[in-house]
């Protein structure tokens, strides 16, 4: 399985993210976020750090990145498309994913431990 990593400025984990694919056997390749054509990949990483900064809404700008249209194209047709960190908050932004982002009630990073159940281990 040939997957794109999709790379913007201030992206930091796409490195780890092709490790992390290789490991499970598929052919990962970085791609700038200029890149307007993503034939041939059978799927796409949209990797965390944060695209084009940490003081803006980053996601709004990198969803107007010019990959985004070939990511769209490449989930419209079924293909995989996994957004982590920034990444997610790029599908959010571009309309791929419902919803909204919205600014949390404090107005403050907020890191604490919240207990996760697997209730599907086939996906």
């Amino acid at each position: 399985m040939r997957v794109a990593v999709a790379v913007f400025p201030g992206s930091n984990c796409e490195h780890d993210v092709v490790r992390a694919l290789g490991t499970l056997g598929a052919e990962p390749e970085l791609v700038w976020h200029r890149e307007t054509d993503l034939e041939g990949f059978d799927g796409v990483v949209l990797p965390g750090g944060f695209a084009h900064g940490d003081a803006l809404r980053t996601g709004a700008i990198a969803a107007l990145s010019p990959i985004m249209e070939p990511v769209r194209r490449m989930a419209e047709s079924g293909k995989p498309v996994l957004g982590i960190c920034n990444g997610f908050q790029i599908l959010c932004e571009a309309g791929m994913l419902p919803g909204a982002l919205i600014a949390n009630r404090d107005l403050a990073f907020i890191c604490r431990f919240v207990e996760v159940e697997v209730v599907d281990t086939g996906t």
